[in-house]
Formats: C-alpha cells, sequence, structure tokens
C-alpha cells in the first residue's frame, strides 16, 4: 500500500474534522494581533463558525475584520492566541487547509492585460490539484456562475470594480471548496449584482459549503446570513444565530396615523425615547411598562390610530442595543 505524503495525511486529518458537524470549521481564542507602533488591530478574538453555516463577520471599516481574516488564512502571524481552520492550526497547517478553502480578499489580484478567462485559467493552471484536461471545463462552469461569461473575453483591465469582484468570486469557485472566505463580496457591485452574489452563496451553502461573509453592510449580513460575529475596535462584542442576536434587542414601536405631531407629543410624555416622525406614522424606542398603555392614552387624546404595535428587531438594533451606537448601513 502506498504510503502518504505529510501534506496529504494532514489534509485527510482536517477532512476528518470538518465531517462532524460538532467541530467549528473555523474557531479562535485569545487571537490578537497588534503591528509595529503599538496599534492593536485585533484584541483577544474568541470566534467560533459552525460547520454549513454562512457566516456574517460584521464590523465597521478599521474594526479588525480584514487583518483577522489575514490570520485566518495564514497570510500573516498572530502576536499571540490561537487559530484553528478546518481542524487544522494556522498557519502552520496553511498546506493542508488552503486548497480547500476559496477566499477573496482586499479585492481580486488580475492581470489587467488578460481577458477574465485567461486569468481564470492561470488561477487554475497554479493550483497543483486541478485537473488540466478539465482546466476548460472549470474556467466556464465558474464564470456562468458569476454572470461573466458575456464579458470572458474583455481584458481585465477594461472590468468595471463590479465584474473585478466577480471575477476574483468566480476564481475562489474554480474547485469544490469546503470553506469560503469572502471579503466585502459585493463591492462595488449595483443593487442586481448584490443579489445575484446573495443568491449564490445562499446555493453554495445549500451544496454544503461553509461561507465566512466580511461586510460592513449590516442588511447584506441580515439577508443571507445564518449566523454573525459584530466587531467594532478589534474587539467581539457578540456572536451567535442571526435570529438570536436581534431577539436580544427591542424593536420599535411603530404607530400609523394621519396625527403624526400630536401622537409625538403624546408618545414622548409616555416616555418613548427617539422619536421619528414621518408621513403616516411615528416610530421610537418602547418605554418599559405594557404598550397597551400608551395606545389607550393615544386614542385619548383623540389620535386617530390605525395601527399599533412593535416591530421586530433587526440586526441594526441589536447593533445599537450592544454597542450603543449606530452603524454605517450604507456603505
Amino acid at each position: 500500500m502506498e504510503e502518504l505524503s505529510a501534506a496529504e495525511a494532514e489534509s485527510q486529518d482536517s477532512r476528518a474534522a470538518v465531517s462532524d458537524p460538532q467541530v467549528p470549521v473555523i474557531a479562535t481564542h485569545a487571537l490578537t494581533k497588534r503591528y509595529r507602533g503599538g496599534q492593536l488591530a485585533v484584541d483577544g478574538l474568541d470566534l467560533t463558525v459552525p460547520a454549513g453555516s454562512v457566516f456574517g463577520f460584521l464590523g465597521p471599516n478599521g474594526s479588525g475584520k480584514t487583518t483577522t481574516i489575514r490570520m485566518l488564512m495564514g497570510l500573516i502571524e498572530p502576536t499571540s492566541g490561537t487559530a484553528r481552520v478546518l481542524g487544522r492550526s494556522m498557519p502552520r497547517g496553511s498546506r493542508a487547509v488552503l486548497p480547500q478553502v476559496g477566499a477573496l480578499i482586499e479585492g481580486p489580484a488580475l492581470y489587467g492585460f488578460l481577458s477574465g478567462r485567461d486569468n481564470l485559467l492561470r488561477y487554475d493552471a497554479a493550483d497543483p490539484t486541478a485537473d488540466p484536461r478539465t482546466r476548460g471545463a472549470r474556467v466556464q462552469a465558474a464564470l456562468d456562475r458569476v454572470g461573466l461569461a458575456a464579458a470572458a473575453g474583455k481584458k481585465a483591465k477594461a472590468y468595471s470594480l463590479g465584474m473585478k469582484q466577480r471575477l476574483g468570486l468566480a476564481a475562489a469557485l474554480l474547485q469544490p471548496r469546503r470553506l469560503l472566505v469572502l471579503d466585502e463580496p459585493t463591492n462595488g457591485l449595483d443593487p442586481q449584482g448584490m443579489r445575484e452574489i446573495r443568491s449564490l452563496i445562499r446555493e453554495l451553502a445549500s451544496d454544503g459549503t461553509t461561507v465566512f461573509l466580511s461586510s460592513h453592510l449590516l442588511d447584506e449580513i441580515e439577508q443571507v446570513c445564518t449566523h454573525a460575529a459584530v466587531m467594532a475596535q478589534g474587539r467581539l462584542i457578540a456572536q451567535g444565530a442571526v435570529a438570536d442576536l436581534a431577539a436580544g434587542a427591542r424593536g420599535r414601536l411603530v404607530v400609523t396615523t394621519p396625527d403624526v405631531t400630536e401622537a409625538a407629543r403624546v408618545l414622548k410624555e409616555g416616555g418613548v425615547a427617539d422619536v421619528v416622525i414621518g408621513e403616516d406614522r411615528v416610530t421610537g424606542e418602547p418605554p418599559e411598562g405594557e404598550p397597551a398603555d400608551l395606545n389607550a392614552a393615544l386614542v385619548t387624546a383623540g389620535v386617530r390610530v390605525r395601527g399599533f404595535g412593535v416591530e421586530r428587531a433587526s440586526l441594526e438594533d441589536a447593533f445599537v442595543a450592544l454597542t450603543g451606537e449606530g452603524f454605517d448601513v450604507a456603505g
């Protein structure tokens, strides 16, 4: 029987580890990165990414997301702490782990003088595990999957930012992956392109790929992710199932009425904070106590109440509750 090389044995070990759904695909403990000059980019990160999840890594620009991803991928060494990816310690296990990972980090590295198709052919040729006999078919399938088939012959330097993002994603999808790591994958895309990428991510997850998605867009995370972690200033604020994170926050009180000015006055007197007046509705942070009392106060004041209730809390509500500050939802 032929003996396995050390790299092949490591690869088999990591595949066996992540075949158990109880074993996290990514797990860090006290992961820390301090740059020369004293800048603390990531501070004691304990992160757990369940197998089969679409995991949103959420935080404003500068919160430590990209630095964390670079440590997870073995691109930079942590100052202290540990990171395990697909059951292997990083960066030591890079040779076994990286062939099982597709990644798009800080935008794709492309040859501008080559076409989109030729860029992918080069990426595929650099993969020692790729069968050259089926290279053309793999490249075409990746182009089709990200909607670039029609532009495959155009030089990459003529691509828009959104097209370059798609091409980078196609490169990450040339081979089946156990883990897909995407850093701001919808950067530069128009709304239709964003919807298409979200649909593709859901499709990949349904095929069994764990997707680790870094973003500063709250609505993007909420629409596509099953789990999320919130970062701020290099520290982990919260993590868990998206539904659980949102459930931990109180939703907005919404009163639908044509009498918005009078309704706002009554709500403020009733202890409602952050009252916002719209065209035909008033919203605010619900106070402690029985909401029915507020409704009764509105009716007593002669306000015509056409709708009254507390909306389900969103991930944005959870972020504000966790951090006490707003968030750049639009980008």
